[in-house]
């Protein structure tokens, strides 16, 4: 099955259930919460996030409605998923702050620049796994187990480590996606992984060389995404 869904390109990946905070200023942006706070009552008001593969998610200045060229495309990641939009503040500058909640996993298909101020792509819906899987259930205790001693490395706070971390083995998944740190194109391969069991077996992997490396070095690594911005304006 697929649809056609408006495509907000970020340099985060974003899973199913994950909360996300945006400042929303550029204008094509801003077109798209207008677009979402005007539809009728009941509609669901969700767009897709794609994580960048390459390029900057900040357009130059172009002619009204539109993005200017930026001296190279951006290339989007296959998989993606939407952000339903949970609550919206209207600033005076005309922007927003927005909180958006992810919700479903999609492959982009095709991706349009032209129908609307904003990206938009048709995308075809991935499967979510349902019921119990006891495979699933005996990854996720180890998964808890191997995070918490990668959590005490992070944060030595004993503290600032969360003893609740949810026993549901999917929810679980994408918990430990979002927050671990890791590497972008760690993350989108993350999301891309169908079955619960597969993106589990996948993290005890990520987990345990995260957890010898910081054992190793003894020190916490910087994302690389706060090393790296746009170009700055001339």
């Amino acid at each position: 099955m697929t649809a056609r869904l408006p495509v907000f390109p970020l340099g985060t990946v974003l899973f199913p259930g994950l909360v996300l905070p945006l400042h929303i200023f550029e204008e094509r942006y801003r077109a798209l919460v207008r677009h979402l706070v005007g539809l009728p009552e009941g509609a669901p008001r969700e767009f897709g996030v794609v994580a960048i593969q390459s390029g900057w998610e900040v357009a130059t200045a172009g002619p009204p409605g539109r993005p200017a060229p930026t001296g190279g495309e951006v290339t989007l990641h296959e998989v993606g998923c939407t952000a339903e939009l949970r609550q919206v503040t209207e600033l005076a500058d005309g922007g927003f702050d927005i909180v958006t909640v992810g919700r479903r996993r999609f492959r982009v298909a095709e991706v349009d620049d032209a129908a609307a101020p904003y990206l938009t792509a048709e995308v075809e819906w991935l499967p979510e796994p349902a019921g119990t899987d006891e495979v699933a259930d005996l990854l996720a205790a180890r998964v808890i187990s191997v995070f918490r001693q990668y959590l005490g490395l992070v944060r030595p706070d004993p503290q600032e480590i969360s003893e609740q971390l949810p026993e549901d083995p999917t929810v679980l998944s994408h918990l430990v996606a979002a927050t671990a740190a890791l590497t972008v194109d760690d993350r989108q391969r993350l999301l891309a992984i169908d079955d619960t069991a597969g993106r589990l077996r996948a993290e005890l992997r990520l987990l345990n060389r995260e957890t010898s490396l910081l054992r190793e070095v003894r020190a916490v690594p910087v994302p690389l995404s706060e090393l790296a911005g746009p170009p700055a304006p001339n």
